[in-house]
């Protein structure tokens, strides 16, 4: 069963509707060069898994190394919202403290990934 939830930025810009591949469940960190100087937890979503309600036009791009991965924030307040993965390209990670009514404090222990030693970067 697909579960569709809303989430949004710290000011409000940018309202995503997300369907999760396995609702919270899929939570995990990653220790990339660029992840884990944000520390969040992402939850999983199918490629057309995620729309766009509400900002397209306050939403940023951030891309490095490969240029496989794609992070989207907020112009406005800075959130982090969605990236489209490297792991897998096929599906998003979504800022799951942007999910509304969630609080990642709650889910903890949450895992961490091992994003330092990927198979693209061999």
């Amino acid at each position: 069963m697909v579960e569709t939830v809303k989430a949004t930025c710290h000011c409000g810009a940018v309202e995503l509707g997300v369907q999760l591949t396995d609702g919270l469940k899929t939570a995990r960190r990653c220790d990339c060069s660029y992840c884990r100087r944000r520390a969040v937890p992402a939850v999983s979503a199918p490629l057309g898994g995620v729309e766009v309600l509400r900002g397209a036009d306050s939403l940023t791009l951030y891309q490095f190394g490969t240029g496989t991965a794609r992070h989207y924030f907020c112009t406005v307040c800075g959130i982090y919202m969605y990236h489209r993965r490297r792991s897998n390209p096929n599906e998003y990670g979504v800022n799951m403290g942007a999910i509304e009514g969630v609080n990642p404090a709650e889910h903890e222990p949450i895992p961490w990934n091992d994003g330092v030693n990927h198979p693209s970067d061999r």
